[in-house]
């Protein structure tokens, strides 16, 4: 009976968890699918991929319908003894994307009670941080490994304060398996900004043991870490392997051109460059975004309504009352921050940001100043170029931060540290019942802080602008009288959403201070403010991620339609490569087709530097090494159309002789004007030969044939044949860490040239010769993970009957 007490307002929660998540995104149950942007990309990257698990019953690890070929290991590549994926799968057992709120909701909620939050509040806390907007919107567009990253990261905090609480049997077992669930969860970038976290909570635990001289339990406390981290790492070896040796072939590594298109000089020591990694900075004025929605604009998409000046201003121009109805509700860029599109605000709550407050005020335990340390320094990492004196030195100085673009996304962090401040607070308060006059003070605090920022902000819309860097074109395209109203309606969310936060903030005050007067109860005062900051958000995420955004899942499954252009291409039977000349980053192309283009934020380095330095200057001969045998163009009235090129050069050919050189500069410039029919360029310093180099100085006899007879993304079989020794090409991606070469099924040395493709010798006569994807990465990291899993159900076992045992022998 003790046991179902225990354990029966956590099961209420987790069943009104359940249900908050299928209510919100109701249309799962009637079977329908939120069509996801970025996922509809993702499924035309991965059809390769697809079909060939469902043909062949395996995994190929790598696809050649994107960027010329490359590996499936960022495209949901499934990895053998992923036993922490199956502990995974049975944790989102919603549909999604219920699946990834129930996760928000259930992370949150566990880490809210390791700092010793009651079932309610804590259910409260956990909803609100759900419903934080930017975890709403990534959800819509399709940032799926993103939402899941995020879920995991409250379990693996709270794993960490329960090893520094010195409970460290639970607390080890909880990161460890948090821990394996986060890096499982496959976003580093995620994982990384969790890790900037962790360092500040560490220091702070690891400066109090100091302070009071508890080096034994500061050591078993980094011990039983670094127990649970290895255990959790080695049971993602197999992803984390792979994804490290794929990093150096990605633009996640650094550049080895030392000049750049435009023939300057390439100085950044940087992955990426700093306009890159910073193109999406948040704005240090923007950032009160997080406490009044539409501050600045909202999205870049925002639905005005007919009382906006903006359908005054199209009536005023004749436009009958539905057009300019239907014109006001769609499209409407009237954000003018920082960055350059923005699907949603960075809400996280104006009722959360005020019990955010009154902990500061109220809270006595000092760890809110870690939560709070950890939100404001990653807002201000978040300005990125706005702030060039933190953000350079954490590019140039700091590992692995100049691996990850769009530095606002660190956000995260703060929209996760506002929540627990948020609930600390709130319970604080409540807990101080005894004390009316400090509950009082602190209230009256909080209160002038809170409407004294919305005051400086009402009196501060006089010094913005409120104009955006688009609004050029529209000026250019739609006229003055356009921006101006445009301007107008931005103005007037500025306006409303200032009232909107303020009229939230006197409510959330009136109910607090109607407690502390006995004029109401404590859980109807709790109820209150819970219904209250719940549905702060609510109604702001229902703007951006609603009902409308759900289709059947026939389009979810198949997201692109076939056009005439396709039709046309697809009745050649043979194997070649597309080309889209509307836009190299997309994923419909790669539905269709084998492509040099595709949708990856670690796309190919070397293909990425092939588009920028040759393919963009229309250099033909680069379309031809690629076999580009078809390039779909637009005509003037939109109109697809494909372009055959004739003078592709085939799936492989022999060449006469080879051009060498010394570093990869000289390749790429060799590239500029060279006959690829004919001859190939290779870096004597790019590879590590077992041959001298200096055989490829020979003229090789280029009479022989050689053809494709059968083609698979991880196989290739050619037939050749040739009177003497020759020196073929082949038109696809060389990446040393998995294919090998075979002739008349011996191993066979293979080699790079041209930059992306490979080469190798064949000997005369008749042969055949295979090209076999085999990554030892993936048997190496499988066995791993095998003996990683297994290690970490023996310490849960171990872990429990510890437990078990101690508290037996204390009753």
């Amino acid at each position: 009976m003790k046991i179902i007490n225990k354990f029966y307002p956590h099961a209420l929660v987790i069943l009104g968890f359940i249900l908050v998540s299928l209510v919100y995104f109701y249309p799962v149950l009637q079977g329908k699918q939120i069509f996801q942007s970025d996922i509809a990309q993702y499924t035309g990257m991965a059809k390769e991929q697809n079909d060939f698990r469902a043909t062949e019953h395996s995994e190929p690890y790598w696809t050649n319908s994107a960027f010329g070929g490359m590996p499936t290991y960022q495209l949901g590549a499934n990895y053998p003894n992923d036993f922490v994926g199956k502990i995974d799968d049975v944790l989102r057992f919603l549909p999604r994307p219920a699946d990834y709120l129930f996760l928000y909701f259930l992370g949150f909620y566990g880490l809210l009670l390791v700092l010793k939050t009651d079932p309610l509040k804590a259910f409260i806390g956990a909803i609100a941080f759900g419903f934080s907007t930017y975890l709403i919107i990534i959800l819509g567009v399709g940032h799926n490994a993103k939402a899941h990253a995020i879920a995991y990261m409250p379990l693996v905090i709270a794993g960490f304060i329960l090893v520094f609480q010195k409970k460290y049997i639970w607390g080890g077992l909880l990161t460890m398996f948090a821990v394996a669930l986060e890096i499982n969860a496959n976003h580093f970038q995620m994982t990384y900004y969790l890790l900037i976290f962790l360092l500040i909570l560490s220091g702070y635990y690891a400066f109090n043991f100091i302070k009071e001289k508890e080096y034994k339990p500061l050591l078993i406390a980094i011990g039983t870490l670094a127990v649970a981290g290895i255990f959790a790492i080695g049971a993602n070896a197999t992803n984390l392997l792979a994804t490290s040796e794929y990093a150096k072939f990605s633009i996640r590594d650094k550049s080895e051109l030392t000049f750049n298109p435009d023939g300057t000089k390439n100085e950044t020591t940087a992955s990426m460059t700093t306009e890159y990694i910073t193109e999406y900075s948040y704005g240090i004025a923007e950032s009160f975004n997080l406490i009044a929605p539409r501050l600045f604009g909202g999205s870049s998409h925002e639905n005005l309504g007919t009382d906006s000046r903006m359908y005054s201003f199209m009536l005023e121009q004749g436009v009958p009352a539905l057009q300019a109805q239907d014109y006001v509700s769609g499209m409407l860029p009237t954000y003018w921050g920082d960055q350059p599109i923005v699907s949603a605000p960075a809400y996280i709550g104006v009722v959360v940001f005020f019990l955010a407050v009154l902990a500061l005020f109220i809270d006595e335990r000092k760890i809110k100043y870690v939560f709070l340390s950890g939100a404001l320094f990653t807002l201000m990492l978040s300005w990125g170029k706005n702030f060039p004196v933190l953000t350079d030195f954490f590019i140039e100085y700091v590992p692995m931060y100049d691996k990850f673009r769009a530095v606002s996304s660190i956000q995260v962090i703060l929209e996760l540290c506002f929540p627990v401040l948020a609930v600390m607070g709130l319970q604080s308060f409540f807990n101080q019942k005894e004390n009316p006059q400090l509950q009082q003070k602190a209230l009256m605090q909080t209160g002038v802080f809170g409407i004294g920022v919305i005051i400086i902000l009402v009196f501060a819309k006089g010094f913005f602008h409120f104009s955006s860097a688009s609004d050029s074109y529209l000026l250019e395209n739609y006229g003055p009288g356009f921006v101006d109203a445009l301007k107008e309606d931005r103005r007037s969310l500025y306006s409303a959403d200032l009232l909107r936060s303020g009229f939230f903030i006197v409510v959330t005050f009136g109910i607090l201070w109607l407690f502390i007067k006995n004029k109401l109860a404590q859980n109807t005062a709790l109820i209150l403010v819970g219904i209250l900051m719940i549905f702060d958000l609510f109604f702001v995420d229902k703007k951006y991620v609603s009902a409308k955004d759900f289709v059947s899942p026939v389009q979810i499954a198949a997201p692109f339609q076939e056009t005439p252009t396709d039709t046309k291409i697809l009745e050649d039977k043979s194997i070649y490569r597309v080309f889209d000349a509307q836009g190299q980053l997309q994923g419909r192309s790669s539905y269709f087709h084998k492509t040099i283009g595709g949708y990856s934020a670690v796309r190919p380095r070397r293909m990425q530097q092939l588009y920028d330095y040759q393919i963009a200057k229309n250099n033909i001969e680069v379309f031809n090494m690629l076999n580009v045998k078809y390039v779909i163009q637009v005509d003037k009235e939109g109109k697809e159309f494909p372009v055959v090129n004739p003078d592709a050069n085939g799936n492989a050919w022999f060449v006469k002789s080879v051009k060498l050189v010394n570093k990869p500069d000289d390749v790429m410039k060799a590239l500029n004007n060279l006959d690829t029919k004919t001859t190939a360029v290779f870096n004597v310093h790019d590879y590590e030969s077992k041959f001298n180099s200096a055989r490829l100085k020979k003229q090789w006899d280029t009479t022989g044939t050689i053809k494709v007879v059968e083609y698979k993304p991880n196989y290739i079989k050619y037939e050749s044949e040739n009177t003497k020794d020759g020196l073929a090409v082949f038109s696809e991606m060389y990446y040393k860490n998995g294919w090998n070469a075979y002739v008349d099924g011996k191993l066979t040395d293979h080699f790079p040239v041209d930059y992306v493709l490979r080469a190798m010798e064949v000997p005369g006569g008749k042969h055949a010769i295979e090209f076999k994807f085999e990554p030892k990465v993936i048997k190496t990291g499988g066995m791993i993970a095998l003996v990683s899993s297994i290690g970490m159900l023996l310490l849960l076992i171990g872990g429990i009957y510890f437990e078990r045992k101690k508290k037996t022998n204390i009753e």
